[in-house]
């Protein structure tokens, strides 16, 4: 039975890691996991990650692209500063911004910050 507000976790991804700096598939498959996995840990206790993970076989996810750093850092802010918990995922040493991930929530309390956003592809 589908569900007519979901809970979703959106990621939001660098394109330009795969199209302009060449970064193999996987490492971005792999940065989306660490931010994934962080957001859920950073909000283990918030009521929208319980109902989410209780669905573990059917949990969703959506997977955005960023054009550039300076947008997914722009981005970031603007969730922020609208109330939106997320974990901005760096990756270290280098300290690369890589991905967003906005913890699980029901849609229609994300979706207006997201939808200018085309799904990765």
């Amino acid at each position: 039975m589908s569900t007519p507000n979901p809970r979703i976790m959106y990621l939001l991804l660098r394109r330009d890691l795969l199209t302009e700096l060449k970064w193999p598939l996987g490492a971005l498959i792999t940065q989306a996991a660490h931010a994934a996995t962080a957001v859920l840990w950073e909000n283990r206790t918030d009521d929208d990650v319980l109902k989410y993970m209780e669905e573990l076989d059917t949990m969703r996810k959506v997977t955005l692209q960023v054009d550039s750093k300076e947008a997914l850092e722009s981005l970031a802010e603007k969730l922020r500063a609208a109330g939106v918990a997320h974990k901005l995922w760096v990756e270290q040493p280098e300290n690369i911004p890589v991905c967003i991930a906005v913890k699980p929530m029901e849609k229609s309390n994300v979706h207006p910050h997201l939808k200018h956003l085309k799904l990765f592809a």
